[in-house]
């Protein structure tokens, strides 16, 4: 498991933005016995669980699993406690990430164990004996990139504890596909695959590919082949399903030259072609997708870019609309025809009528993303590439709680590559759309979001698909680089075997290199084979594959390739310098170049070779331009292999890098790495940025990520370099707030909408610290609403540790402190923690409250504390007010809005005003329920029968009544509990409470109506203040004196 440094960043925390918008699905089950609880594994994402038929997924593997790739899911019919997952998928396209092994659960996915076959990488299928949870038969695909032993079938008795591997064919091949006779469970199909992944093709098929049959529970197995009526030559994948409800009926659909439907009547001992229409077995190394309707032995379902359905035994097929293409997967519940879920490129979907309607797939998080980029709106945007889906456009913020699909668009129709905004238009978008764009070649895109049209912009438009990529004019990547340049902002860089420049947004480019690879013209061959060829450009090879121009003299390029190459050029193309590192494997894949802000002579690079199942990461750096390199890998393990090296643009030597499994941080260029995990899931990082104080970063199977406050981490030499008390200094915070604030009126339970013409979902939930936090449970995660403040304890329980806020005139805001040692704190309240290491607290950049009344259950509506204006403030820490240090911080004014700072002080100054006269109100209040209650008290003790208690009591009553009235005027205790407050008038006080989000609402200046209420409502109350004080200091005195002559206890104010 991927560790972070705990002791330093421990309460930094990454917010996922989304979108929620699905991956690639291609594990999906449904429980047997609840009805509305299914499960899906993504291809990047883990686990997933829905106890509602699909409106809400909530990942369950996150705390346990270390591989985020999920091929197999199963669920026993027998106990549903009981699942197992198989990590890392078969469909092995040119990004798929491996696995690890098999997980187990036995309570519904609560808790996780890997119970073994780590080696594996690539499982395809988990089979669980009909009647013994225990019984578990594993299909291994194993590497896709290389040979291994650890493939083929695996059995388990005693639920996972150990492992026989029951078929295996060869050290090239593994299992695709089984199947089990759910009647007679010693009855077992299962298909073996012979294929192989490289950096330059993709083989499916071979000699060693097959069917293979066992009619001894897994023991012993026999080849089916052309002698039982299978096809002659080679194979390839192969799909198998048999009937549930019709014995020895079974279907293969088999990749061959003699490719289609077969069918069995007799277990598998002879077999007929049904069908060989082509719609049915397309790209048969990414589907081959067969499955049986559990109730019906006529209906069988193909799945391939679209969901095929036959009721007349594989004879003939129609169409089922699914809500994504490219479909992998389907459940269908043995009890239950109606019941299903399915799998496909844009997530999971939940059916209860047979596929006639599907749940949505805008509910997952688990998008695949390539690369990001970043515009120069406020707030920001984040755009990527997403696989199998769009390029899309998701904002950093937004002012409603939660970031929402409804806050997402669309910026072109590319799945693949680079993506690039224009630095002078942000609504201008370029990217690269290879195997999702019509015009082949590069399908290179530039959308315009003004016109919501997409231009297409490719530098050599000609179809070469089926073609291999020696016969290319240009030899273009899946993921070919698409830069801007940092100094002509008119100039965009693209990059093929060669390097292209334009200034003319795509109207014309021009060649300013040569061919800067290796150009093996072996390794160009059409992809695929030996039986069906699949080229789409995803294996081309001989490209450059990283692009960087030198952010500080704009002659200055870098080319890295995906055969091993690095050139440099100093004088815009003119001559190119190979600086291939020597110290590096020849074919390894340069995968990012990243040129120091600080120094231009510093250069890192990150490269791949798990295409060649090596899976070591490789970090370089270069301090002399690439005259020599370093490797800077320590503290990374073997086995995280690099995509992506960033350093940070502020502080020289903080590096950021990205693995296939996660996150890591250096504080000393290079030389040591540690973990950054905190709370991301184990995930590929793909790509990252950095935009002023936040890391942003991109996902291959959950989305977008962002890691705010990372000025900390710019800080943190101070304490690593002498061990002291630290107060870091606080990012400038922008003034805005997304309305994301907890409530504790439905702890735990789902709550519905943001507002009005706002959906969302969310749960309100108290933690273990008596704090109350919001989980937005369909869309992306906002900033914390407030100022970050980070400070670090050498020692632990300080005895008066204070944290305290101060204006630009060094006048005491608020302060804070330790929360008493109590079972139960008011999560209203505001404490600081002295924890040992780093501790975080949020100030929410308000003023204090206005004073509450002491009224049971008196709600605190209208109460909030004014904002702080834009300005300079410092924060001040304090033991035994003894300072420890102190920081100063900015509050910022959203950009977008129109006011003038004054404007924005004008209504803070207001708004304190209302305040104090609402706090004024609130002590007048509580000094009437104190004086009501002690007279009351009073009362109770005088006794009617005596005389000489009469005038007393008489007194009283009158005073009560008098009191009565001035209460009357100012509040109605009933609405201020929360009741229905259209059953009684306003009150002054609901009036002058409800007054404060007038002007709050908006970062205006108070309008002259809200002053002109405010007077006449602060003269309203004081004449009931000058009615009380002169009831206090006249009439009140009599009535003491009364008392007191008859001996009665003395009221006190």
């Amino acid at each position: 498991m991927l560790k972070s440094n705990n002791k330093y960043t421990e309460t930094l925390e990454w917010r996922n933005t989304g979108p929620f918008r699905g991956g690639r699905v291609v594990a999906a089950a449904g429980d047997p016995v609840d009805q509305m609880v299914f499960y899906f594994g993504a291809c990047g994402g883990g686990v997933w669980k829905t106890l509602d038929g699909g409106i809400i997924w909530e990942n369950i593997s996150d705390k346990a699993f270390t591989s985020s790739s999920i091929g197999a899911l199963a669920i026993s019919n027998s106990d549903p406690n009981v699942i197992y997952v198989g990590t890392g998928e078969s469909c092995i396209r040119g990004n798929v990430i491996a696995g690890d092994g098999v997980y187990k659960s036995l309570d519904k996915g609560i808790t996780w164990t890997n119970i073994g076959l780590n080696n594996t990488k690539h499982i395809s299928r988990i089979r669980i004996h009909p009647e013994n949870p225990d019984i578990v038969y594993v299909s291994a695909l194993g590497h896709a990139f290389g040979s291994n032993e650890e493939r083929g079938v695996f059995k388990s008795k005693d639920g996972g504890e150990t492992w026989d591997k029951v078929l295996y064919v060869s050290k090239n091949a593994g299992s695709a596909d089984l199947a089990i006779d759910t009647n007679n469970p010693r009855i077992i199909f299962a298909s073996i695959w012979e294929t192989k992944r490289e950096p330059h093709t993709f083989t499916s098929g071979g000699k060693d590919s097959g069917l293979y049959k066992s009619i001894d529970s897994g023991d012993t197995w026999v080849k089916l082949d052309s002698n039982n009526g299978l096809p002659e030559g080679l194979m390839g994948r192969i799909g198998v399903a048999i009937s549930s409800s019709k014995p020895g009926r079974v279907w293969a659909l088999i990749e061959s030259k003699d490719r289609g439907l077969f069918r069995s009547e007799d277990y598998g001992n002879s077999w007929k072609k049904v069908t060989d229409k082509p719609d049915i077995i397309q790209r048969p190394w990414y589907y081959t997708h067969i499955y049986s309707d559990p109730s019906d032995s006529e209906t069988i379902y193909a799945l391939n870019y679209k969901m095929w359905k036959s009721t007349d035994g594989g004879m003939n097929f129609t169409v089922m609309p699914t809500p994504h293409g490219d479909n992998h997967e389907l459940w269908i519940d043995p009890k239950n025809s109606n019941r299903m879920i399915q799998g496909n490129d844009g997530g999971a979907c939940v059916s209860f009528n047979s596929g006639k309607s599907w749940s949505s797939i805008y509910n997952q998080p688990t998008s695949q993303f390539y690369h990001l980029d970043i515009d120069n709106k406020f707030p920001f945007n984040v755009y990527a590439t997403q696989q199998d889906n769009s390029a899309i456009s998701v904002p950093s913020r937004t002012t409603h709680a939660g970031i929402l699909w409804s806050d997402c668009y669309q910026v072109g129709t590319s799945e693949s590559g680079h993506i690039a905004v224009d630095p002078k238009d942000s609504d201008i978008v370029y990217s690269g759309a290879i195997g999702s764009s019509s015009g082949g070649g590069d399908s290179l895109l530039r959308y315009n979001h003004k016109t919501k049209q997409t231009r297409i912009v490719s530098i050599w438009p000609e179809v070469t698909w089926g073609h291999g990529a020696k016969d290319h004019k240009y030899r273009f990547q899946w993921t070919y680089p698409i830069v801007f340049s940092k100094h002509n902002l008119n100039k965009l860089y693209v990059t093929a075997n060669v390097v292209f420049k334009s200034e003319n947004e795509g109207q014309s480019w021009k060649v300013i290199s040569p061919d800067l690879t290796r150009g093996d013209k072996t390794k160009m061959n059409p992809s695929g084979g030996p039986i069906t060829l699949d080229v789409t450009m995803v294996e081309n090879y001989g490209t450059i594959f990283s692009f960087a121009e030198s952010p500080h003299d704009p002659k200055i390029l870098w080319a890295g390739s995906d055969d091993g190459l690095l050139h440099i050029t100093f004088n815009m193309g003119k001559t190119w310098n190979n600086i291939t590192p020597s110290n590096i494997p020849k074919d390894i894949r340069i995968d990012n170049i990243e040129i120091s802000k600080h120094n231009p002579s510093t250069a890192y690079i990150s490269g791949t070779r798990y295409k060649f199942d090596d899976d070591s990461p490789y970090l370089y750096k270069s301090t002399n331009y690439g005259q020599s390199w370093k490797l800077i890998t320590n503290g990374i393990p073997d086995n995280h292999f690099t995509r992506i090296i960033i350093e940070d643009p502020i502080k020289q030597d903080l590096l950021f890098a990205g693995t296939e499994s996660g996150i890591y941080i250096s504080f000393n260029g290079g030389n040591n790495w540690e973990g950054l995990q905190l709370n991301l899931p184990i995930v590929p990082i793909s790509d990252m940025k950095i935009k002023n104080d936040e890391l942003i970063i991109a996902t291959n199977g959950r989305g977008f990520w962002i890691l705010n406050n990372i000025n900390i981490l710019r800080q943190i030499h101070k304490v690593k370099s002498k061990l002291k008390n630290t107060l870091y200094k606080p990012s400038d915070t922008y003034r805005i707030f997304s309305g994301n604030t907890p409530s504790k009126d439905l702890i735990g339970e789902r709550n519905y909408g943001f507002g009005l013409g706002k959906d969302g979902i969310f749960i309100d939930q108290e933690t273990a610290n008596n704090k109350l936090n919001r989980k937005i449970l369909d869309g992306g995660t906002n900033p914390i609403d407030g100022v970050i403040i980070h400070y670090y304890l050498t020692q632990q329980n300080f005895s008066s540790l204070t944290l305290s806020i101060y204006d630009d005139q060094d006048q005491e805001i608020s302060s804070f402190k330790t929360a008493p040692k109590k079972n139960k704190l008011n999560p209203n309240d505001k404490f600081i923690t002295s924890n040992l290491g780093l501790n975080k607290f949020i100030w929410s950049m308000r003023y204090p409250d206005a004073e509450q009344i002491n009224y049971k259950n008196a709600i605190d509506h209208g109460l909030q504390g004014p904002l702080a204006p834009p300005g300079k403030y410092t924060i001040k820490l304090f033991n035994d007010k003894k300072l420890i240090e102190a920081q100063e911080f900015n509050i910022l004014k959203d950009p977008r809005i129109e006011s003038s700072n004054q404007d924005l002080i004008d209504q803070f100054k207001f708004l304190i005003e209302v305040r104090n006269k609402i706090s004024e109100t609130s002590n007048i209040i509580n000094k009437s329920i104190d004086l009501r209650n002690q007279i009351t008290y009073s009362l109770n003790k005088l006794n009617k029968n005596k005389e000489s208690h009469n005038k007393a009591i008489q007194n009283i009553d009158k005073f009560l009544n008098k009191l009565s009235e001035i209460e009357k005027n100012l509040i109605d205790y009933n609405t201020i509990q929360g009741n229905d407050r259209l059953s009684s008038p306003a009150s002054l006080y609901i009036k002058i409470r409800e007054l404060t989000f007038v002007p709050s609402l908006s970062d205006h200046k108070p309008t002259d109506q809200s002053i002109n209420v405010f007077n006449y409502l602060s003269n309203e109350l004081d004449k009931n203040f000058k009615s009380f004080e002169k009831l206090i200091n006249k009439e009140l005195k009599n009535l003491i004196k009364d008392l007191n002559d008859i001996g009665q206890t003395i009221i006190q104010i």
